[in-house]
């Protein structure tokens, strides 16, 4: 797995065109401010460690959510940080289960629209802190 986590000023995404029939159909745009945006790219080899990727992946998203002093969260479907990606499927259901537990600890987290190509905007802050690659 691959994550590029941003502390976003301002986050808007709106859906521009669906890539996966299996998508649900969404028209509603999302916003949110002073959060990290987190860019998920899901790999094969993911699969075989799924919980302890799962686990890190939760560790590093709440270090630097408390270190940016926000409870928001974007998980943000990114199929472009590495060359091989997890099926669509898989993907999807890593991404639920990792917005299912931040919710369960108290974080307020959003989800791009998964299986769409997305029109989105992104205010990042200037920190070093605000711009964090991790490979899990």
């Amino acid at each position: 797995m691959k994550l590029l986590m941003l502390y976003a000023h301002d986050y808007w995404l709106q859906p521009h065109e669906k890539n996966l029939d299996e998508a649900a159909d969404i028209e509603a745009n999302i916003s949110m401010q002073e959060c990290i945006v987190a860019l998920v790219h899901v790999e094969p080899h993911d699969l075989e460690t799924r919980g302890k990727t799962t686990t890190k992946a939760l560790k590093q998203l709440k270090w630097l959510a408390r270190k940016s002093a926000t409870e928001r969260i974007v998980l943000h479907s990114f199929a472009h940080l590495a060359t091989d990606s997890a099926t669509p499927e898989a993907a999807r259901s890593f991404l639920e289960d990792i917005s299912t537990r931040l919710t369960n600890t108290g974080f307020i987290v959003r989800s791009s629209p998964f299986g769409y190509f997305n029109e989105f905007k992104l205010h990042v802050a200037g920190p070093s802190l605000a711009k964090v690659f991790v490979e899990i």
